[in-house]
């Protein structure tokens, strides 16, 4: 990561890396995927997710296919600049479900010398932007959009259309609450309820 010179060093140098798609997707398979090289590596790699989510497990990052690796939940993205220190690559996974400081925060985290990997949804249920994601993609140094499959049509999956009742922002659930689907099997779900959650 970083270059020695006679009685010098190179300050290390961080950067910000965001994993964005639908639900089922790959998110998570890919944050996992990342982290794990960096430890192989021997980098000091630390995960973090948001507290909220406790779908598989307290403490670990669980994909969908039942990969996980070890997390440490936070309440609110300031946790990371205190949990953070003497690390080399900082993973954090839902980032969506994180308040709107969590771009800032990863933004003085890369500026520290640190590695920032962040995997979430880009858009919610409605398909509109989801909480810090936009700005936390407009920082970044590499953004990389993974997609599902569309379960209606078999056409790449943008978008996580919601199959059961309720209104609310944050709605955890899996396959038995969301389906991913294209934008235009997507519009067709969407248009008889329109009127019902703008």
């Amino acid at each position: 990561m970083f270059l020695e010179h006679t009685g010098s060093r190179s300050p290390r140098k961080g950067w910000i890396e965001v994993i964005c798609g639908s639900m089922f997707s790959g998110k998570t398979e890919e944050l996992i995927r990342r982290l794990r090289r960096a430890e192989f590596a021997k980098q000091r790699v630390e995960i973090f997710k948001p507290s909220v989510d406790t779908r598989y497990a307290e403490a670990e990052v669980v994909s969908h296919d039942s990969t996980s690796i070890r997390s440490t939940p936070v309440p609110n993205s300031s946790n990371l600049l205190l949990l953070a220190s003497d690390i080399e690559v900082v993973g954090i996974d839902e980032a969506q479900f994180f308040d709107e400081g969590l771009p800032a925060v990863c933004a003085e985290l890369a500026t520290q010398g640190i590695r920032v990997v962040a995997a979430g949804l880009d858009m919610d249920f409605l398909g509109r932007p989801f909480g810090p994601m936009p700005q936390l993609m407009s920082v970044a140094e590499y953004v990389t959009k993974v997609h599902a499959i569309c379960v209606r049509c078999g056409a790449l999956a943008t978008f996580s259309h919601r199959i059961v009742a309720g209104d609310e922002l944050v709605q955890l659930g899996e396959k038995d609450s969301y389906q991913p689907l294209c934008r235009s099997c997507f519009d067709a779900a969407r248009s008889p309820v329109q009127a019902t959650v703008q």
